[in-house]
Order: structure tokens, then C-alpha cells, then sequence
């Protein structure tokens, strides 16, 4: 797990975070020794804040992995509520089938298998929250499609879109990066312009940016 900020914050905000489920603590354990990106617990916090205030009852999520982060987002929601995930490796789609199974939420996160670029022209439902974690060089892409499928009121929360600090400067660039920070920049500037949007860019974990439809 990586963060943009100086260890002494992050390490003092973690220190304040709650501790997850013991499944979820299973999934960051497995993720931290098995390298696959999860969100951070600063973040995985402001997620659940996110779904406890807006209350959604749909929830669509671009990037599934072991199916870390909607589990943690169905440990936060009441009622009547269906998380639709999108992911296109497939082993990633049977970890998470199965740590969906362990949570109890089979019945309620169904997992789509695909590239995003290509399932999400096919998905007609509207929802409340929407979840944009996969790959960053396509958030534009995927933001164009999730803004018409966003109800009023609802929120879209970007996960790395400051990018280990490159998107806020030109020093800490990597050449064969050059392009994703290009993009994120690209959509950072979008997602803070677009009219019946308000945005707002949050250095913690990766950097987050949470957009208001209006």
C-alpha cells in the first residue's frame, strides 16, 4: 500500500482508522503478501463515510480485484441494496466470487466479467454510487459513461488520481508513465470543469477525487 502524503500523517491517520472486519483484515493481509492493489485503510474509511452518508441503494464499481472494496461498501449499506462490479481477470473474478460467498453477499454483488471499456456500454441500470478503480489511463472513458448513469445526488469517487504524486508534478514523472499522467490530469481537469458536477481532489492514500452529480 502506497500513500502521497508524509508517512508520519498517514501513519497517524491509520492509527485513527477503525479496524476493518476480520474478512476484510483476511483480504488486506492476503493482498499485502500477495502485491495485489487494494484500496488504502485511509481510504477504505472515507469509503465507507462516503456510502454511510449518501445511503445509496445502487451501487455500480469499476474494478473489482479480490472484491475487497465491495464487500467493504456492503458491510456499510441497509436495506434493499445491489452492488454491480466490473472486472475482466479472471482469476480476480473467482477470488472475489469466492471472499463475496465468505461475506455473505452473494446474493447482492454481482460480478461482471469484461474489459469496462466494453461492458459498460451495456449496462442500463442508474445508480447512486459509483466506484472508478481500474485502470487509470481510461477514468475519462469510464467517468463519460458512469456521469449518464448517475441518479441526481449521487456521487462518483476516483480512486489514484494524483498517482504517487506525478499528476501534481512534472519532477516525480516517470517517462514510461508519462501517458496515464497525461490522462489523469486530462481527467482531473474535466471532472473539476464539466457543468452539473462539483468535484473535489483529496490527497490521501493515491490522491481521490469525489465528484457531486447536481
Amino acid at each position: 500500500m502506497a500513500s502521497i502524503n508524509e508517512e508520519y500523517i498517514t501513519q497517524y491517520i491509520r492509527e485513527l482508522t477503525p479496524r476493518r472486519s476480520e474478512l476484510l483484515s483476511q483480504l488486506e493481509e492476503y493482498a499485502n503478501r500477495e502485491n495485489v492493489p487494494i484500496v488504502e485503510p485511509e481510504v477504505a474509511q472515507l469509503i465507507k463515510t462516503l456510502v454511510t452518508i449518501n445511503k445509496p441503494r445502487r451501487v455500480l464499481e469499476v474494478g473489482t480485484a479480490i472484491g475487497y472494496s465491495a464487500i467493504l461498501m456492503g458491510e456499510s449499506m441497509k436495506g434493499d441494496w445491489h452492488i454491480t462490479t466490473l472486472e475482466r481477470d479472471q482469476k480476480m473474478i473467482d477470488l472475489a466470487l469466492y471472499n463475496i460467498l465468505k461475506a455473505g453477499f452473494s446474493d447482492k454483488i454481482k460480478v461482471i466479467e469484461g474489459d469496462a471499456r466494453e461492458t459498460f456500454p451495456h449496462l442500463s441500470s442508474n445508480y447512486d454510487f459509483i466506484f472508478i478503480d481500474a485502470a487509470k489511463g481510461h477514468y475519462l472513458e469510464f467517468f463519460n459513461y458512469a456521469a449518464n448513469l448517475l441518479n441526481p445526488g449521487g456521487i462518483i469517487l476516483s480512486d489514484n488520481v494524483l498517482y504517487k504524486g506525478m499528476v501534481a508534478t512534472d519532477k516525480l514523472v516517470v517517462r514510461r508513465k508519462r501517458t496515464i499522467v497525461n490522462r489523469l490530469r486530462e481527467y482531473l481537469n474535466h471532472i473539476n470543469s464539466i457543468e452539473g458536477f462539483t468535484s473535489a481532489v483529496i490527497p490521501i492514500g493515491d490522491g481521490v477525487a469525489i465528484t457531486y452529480k447536481d
